[in-house]
């Protein structure tokens, strides 16, 4: 039984595409993911939708796009790698057209050790941005803060006194001043942060979704003059969102760990951490063992559609037929 093959220029392509528009789509639910697996002493938000009403009502709707510039930037190559490196590696695994269950798991490791590459730098900056305003959200509001320092100075000003300077709000980080600061201060390593976290979650992420997609995806595709045909768009996203859920609640206590170590900067009260082991002992005794599936609602509403979104425009063959009006 034959299979149906797709060129490695169609895979960069479908995979870039897909992408672009599943991170479009649902990037203020990953924003909300990130803020709330933050969130150590003061509980600035209740929950996703709480963080979403906050952030729409203190920084406006882009407000819920912090750092989607970043990552729209890098989720193209990223994407691309993840979705080609997998079919590769099952290619190069397969004997006679048939992949046996550890080869899936397999190249589903190797598909998550490849995209680590962009990943880190990716999400390093991304959640400097995401995290920004849960930071100025802490912080005292200028208003509050002078009164505050008008009664502990003692009487009032005379009215001809002028009136005290209010203390301007901190600037607005950018994915570009994060870049430079890191690279003058802590070389290249300084975006490559948390990189053993990343991989941590990755690999177990695409042993599971790839294997358990591929299964999944199989249902729904039929054999036509002895080729294996591609499942029709709905199966494909079903399985797509199916998979992807399931992976993603699954591997969300790294994604906290992972999440931690990557923030640079903290807010009042909230740990630094040394490492991984030292992260999980700290959350562990300080917040136990429910902050490790912090945000996992939010991961599995990110993740569903981003997968869905990614299977069903890779098996709609988007990117062969871009390269056919090229040619």
């Amino acid at each position: 039984m034959a299979e149906m093959k797709v060129s490695l220029p169609a895979k960069l392509i479908n995979g870039g595409v897909a992408g672009l528009v599943g991170v479009t789509c649902v990037f203020p639910i990953d924003l909300a993911k990130t803020r709330l697996q933050n969130q150590q002493g003061v509980q600035v938000y209740k929950g996703m939708l709480d963080c979403l009403a906050k952030t729409v009502r203190s920084e406006g709707y882009f407000g819920c796009y912090r750092g989607a510039a970043v990552n729209l930037t890098l989720v193209t190559p990223e994407k691309a790698i993840k979705l080609a490196a997998n079919d590769v590696f099952r290619q190069k695994l397969s004997k006679d057209g048939h992949l046996p269950l550890w080869g899936e798991v397999l190249a589903g490791c190797g598909a998550g050790t490849c995209q680590v590459v962009v990943t880190t730098p990716m999400e390093m900056l991304k959640i400097q941005l995401q995290d920004a305003g849960r930071l100025a959200a802490q912080r005292p509001r200028p208003q509050a803060a002078a009164a505050a320092a008008a009664a502990a100075s003692g009487p009032a000003p005379s009215l001809v006194a002028p009136p005290p300077a209010q203390p301007s709000p901190p600037p607005r980080p950018s994915a570009t001043g994060i870049t430079v600061e890191l690279l003058k201060t802590r070389g290249l390593a300084g975006l490559y942060r948390g990189a053993g976290a990343t991989l941590m979650r990755d690999v177990p992420f695409s042993m599971i979704y790839f294997p358990l997609f591929a299964n999944l995806n199989a249902l729904g595709q039929e054999i036509v003059d002895n080729v294996q045909t591609r499942a029709p768009f709905w199966h494909s996203f079903v399985a797509g969102c199916t998979a992807g859920s399931v992976a993603a609640v699954a591997v969300t206590p790294l994604d906290v760990i992972k999440t931690r170590l990557q923030t640079l900067q903290k807010g009042e009260g909230e740990d630094t951490y040394r490492g991984i082991i030292d992260c999980t002992r700290r959350i562990m005794r300080r917040e136990g063992p429910a902050a490790f599936l912090k945000g996992a609602t939010c991961r599995a509403l990110v993740i569903a559609p981003l997968f869905g979104i990614a299977q069903g425009v890779y098996f709609l063959g988007v990117g062969e037929a871009v390269l056919g009006l090229l040619e």
